[in-house]
């Protein structure tokens, strides 16, 4: 079986944001440091979840997060810092699967002088 550089890879990011306005921020904050190619802001969701024993529920906003398996690590752990929850919902994964050209583009558009 071949592997893949890690840098050929994509890798996704799943996290919920309190509103639209920190969604875009910090999204933007990614973006300038390369940390991902592109942010889908998907718009208001309905969380239910459970928190300190007790269920509860929420308005967020999700976002996917595309990113390079390279990068995931360092992404998810900026995104932690930058998040306004003090437990933020932060989930990556690397994908099975991702079309030639789309691997190009991250891998470009991530690309700094690191």
């Amino acid at each position: 079986m071949m592997t893949q550089a890690a840098e050929s890879v994509a890798a996704l990011i799943w996290c919920p944001f309190p509103d639209n306005d920190t969604a875009r921020t910090i999204a933007a904050q990614l973006l300038d440091e390369k940390l991902v190619a592109c942010a889908n802001i998907l718009g208001a969701i309905e969380s239910h979840f459970l928190w300190q024993g007790e269920r509860d529920s929420a308005s967020e906003t999700g976002v996917l997060f595309k990113t390079t398996a390279a990068l995931l690590g360092d992404a998810v752990e900026r995104l932690g810092k930058l998040h306004p929850y003090d437990t933020p919902a932060i989930i990556g994964w690397r994908a099975d699967a991702a079309h030639p050209a789309t691997i190009a583009w991250l891998a470009a558009a991530t690309q700094s002088d690191r």
